[in-house]
This record gives structure tokens, C-alpha cells and sequence, in this order.
């Protein structure tokens, strides 16, 4: 007898099939201009779930 498998809610991105960027800020480092103003933060950009690879579910065993 095979056990289904059942989908639940991914537990790393909740579901969102995505994990969020981040930034960081320092105002010692060089930045990069935008028009007239410096921008000192280097973001990340989001990035598909490894853990469900973007589909915002997991199967789990019963």
C-alpha cells in the first residue's frame, strides 16, 4: 500500500513562492549616484524558494 503525500503551505517562503530581497545600508561605502543624490545601500534581489523551487508548496508525508 502506497501513502499519499499531502500539500501543505511552504514553511521557508509561507507560501509566497518567493523570498524577499534585502538591503543593506552603510554610509561609509561608496554608493552609487542616482540624479543628485547617492544611494549607500546594495540590495539583493528577491529570489524563487529553494525549498519548494517557487511553487509555494511542499508534499509531506502523512
Amino acid at each position: 500500500m502506497t501513502r499519499q503525500k499531502i500539500n501543505k503551505e511552504c514553511p521557508q517562503c509561507h507560501g509566497n513562492k518567493k523570498i524577499p530581497g534585502t538591503c543593506v545600508c552603510n554610509s561609509e561605502w561608496r554608493g552609487t549616484q542616482d540624479g543628485d543624490d547617492w544611494n549607500e545601500c546594495q540590495c539583493e534581489p528577491e529570489q524563487p524558494c529553494p525549498t519548494c523551487q517557487g511553487t509555494g508548496i511542499v508534499e509531506v508525508e502523512p
